[in-house]
């Protein structure tokens, strides 16, 4: 389903089409007198006696040709229940016959800034699909016409909510795709077309990071016919040299877990271990089309994690890009060395303010949050309540985890400076960010994201409808609106 938004100032015909009009949260509609026929008003006033006012949506069919929508508007509303609102409304069109839609944002009476907007952000958000291998797809074609004298949207934040949703839809592109088609190779091809939307890129392939020693990194990649590389995607919003604030993300396109093999059954999942990464790609594509006024860095390790004759072995040691060593016990704890490597690189690099990475790291965290929280692990308060602040605001939720010295023992190696997996058992989410913290050399304040759990769904949620979810792209656009801009 595609669906077009157009903006007007026109008020449609009280006798045709197909109405969306907000109401309060008892649905009274005495103030759409104005906006619908009486015949219309007389006929909803009747059957408002016996509707259930507690449903946030009422439908009431006119005609074969029209139909009313009476949205309830609740007081103190936050925008993410608005966003569920439009979500909530793309789910009666998306059964509905109808393809023309007139939406009167001139009935919102709500002190709600932007209502409209943020309604048609979800309504655009729900109706996401992946349908490209489909022989036979959705070719349906929706027309939302928005009237909005008295709440207007203004042109920037339309060109703000569409760079979001673009960038959202890109993450969710990439993580969608399958392991053949989207393999390192081509997703460093397709990281380089953004260069288009004006970011600048960097690729590094494997030549050049044996020549920086980024042997934590290519050991994941190095059972795979694929090339491994790092990549990363600069936007200079500001026009100036202060420092940028850094993402960093995992971006292991497939994940057999090398030598350590994954058991067969629900393998075919990870393909979207690479959708930290995604979320870093997505979110600097949306920087750069909606203009930023902050400078920002994304990096992002891409391999493939495969069983080869070349491959990595549990009880290898390597040599970080830090200088550090590693020791391989389970060669399917490979997204925190390619982690390692590339946090080291974007401190000593870029010097930013903050390093936030994003990862599907582990099991462990689905274990302890389920799907409804993603893990934070931080080295700094600030920045840790900035994330939490956001993630409440676009409803993409977090929830702060220990990290402490005292995990540090058991990742300690008796061979080398460090050993991948805690043998112990337990606190496999802590142990894997404490891994991750000893690749923080300069003190940067640093939050990993954990989002094992939030980055696809199977049943569908609020914003989506099952598959990848595009998780942190609003989540830290929204960090950067509120702090960094």
């Amino acid at each position: 389903m595609s669906i077009k938004i157009n903006y007007s100032t026109k008020f449609v015909n009280k006798t045709s089409s197909n109405l969306v009009l907000f109401v309060d949260e008892k649905f009274n509609i005495i103030q759409l007198k104005k906006n619908i026929s009486i015949s219309d008003y007389s006929y909803i006033s009747d059957l408002l006696k016996n509707s259930d006012l507690k449903k946030d949506i009422l439908v009431f069919n006119i005609n074969s040709k029209k139909t009313i929508y009476l949205v309830s508007v609740k007081k103190d509303l936050k925008t993410s229940d608005i966003e569920s609102l439009g979500a909530k409304f793309h789910s009666h069109i998306n059964y509905d016959k109808n393809d023309d839609y007139f939406i009167n944002a001139d009935t919102i009476n709500s002190k709600t800034e932007n209502l409209a907007a943020y309604f048609l952000h979800g309504l655009k958000l729900k109706s996401y699909e992946f349908n490209f291998y489909k022989s036979k797809k959705n070719r349906k074609s929706i027309s939302i016409n928005v009237i909005d004298n008295k709440n207007k949207i203004s042109t920037q934040q339309q060109k703000r909510f569409k760079a979001l949703e673009e960038g959202t839809f890109f993450a969710r592109d990439l993580v969608s795709e399958p392991g053949n088609i989207l393999h390192p190779d081509e997703y460093a091809k397709r990281i380089s077309r953004l260069k288009k939307d004006g970011l600048k890129i960097n690729i590094y392939d494997e030549t050049k990071l044996k020549k920086l020693g980024m042997n934590a990194l290519l050991g994941v990649g190095q059972g795979s016919i694929r090339g491994s590389y790092l990549v990363t995607m600069e936007w200079n919003g500001l026009k100036d040299n202060s420092k940028p604030v850094a993402f960093v993300g995992k971006g292991v396109c497939f994940d057999t877990g090398g030598i350590s093999l994954k058991p067969a059954k629900f393998m075919e999942d990870m393909t979207y271990d690479m959708a930290g990464s995604a979320t870093v790609v997505g979110l600097m594509k949306n920087l750069a089309l909606r203009k930023a006024k902050v400078n920002a860095v994304g990096v992002v390790g891409l391999v493939e994690n495969m069983p080869g004759g070349n491959a990595q072995r549990p009880g290898d040691i390597v040599k970080s890009y830090s200088g550090k060593t590693i020791e391989i016990l389970n060669t399917d704890a490979e997204g925190r060395l390619v982690l390692a490597d590339a946090l080291t690189f974007t401190e000593k690099k870029f010097k930013p303010k903050f390093m936030i990475d994003l990862a599907t790291l582990t099991g462990a965290i689905i274990v302890s949050l389920g799907s409804e929280f993603a893990g934070l692990f931080s080295n700094d308060d600030k920045l840790s309540k900035q994330l939490l602040e956001a993630g409440e605001k676009v409803d993409e939720k977090l929830w702060r985890m220990p990290l402490h010295k005292n995990f540090d023992k058991l990742i300690d190696s008796k061979n080398a400076d460090m050993q991948n997996i805690n043998y112990v058992g337990g606190a496999g989410s802590t142990t894997a960010a404490q891994f991750l913290q000893r690749f923080i050399l300069n003190k940067t304040p640093w939050a990993h994201l954990d989002i094992a759990g939030m980055a696809f769904s199977k049943y569908g949620g609020a914003l989506n409808s099952g598959g990848a979810t595009g998780y942190g792209v609003r989540l830290l656009n929204q960090l950067i609106e509120d702090h960094y801009e």
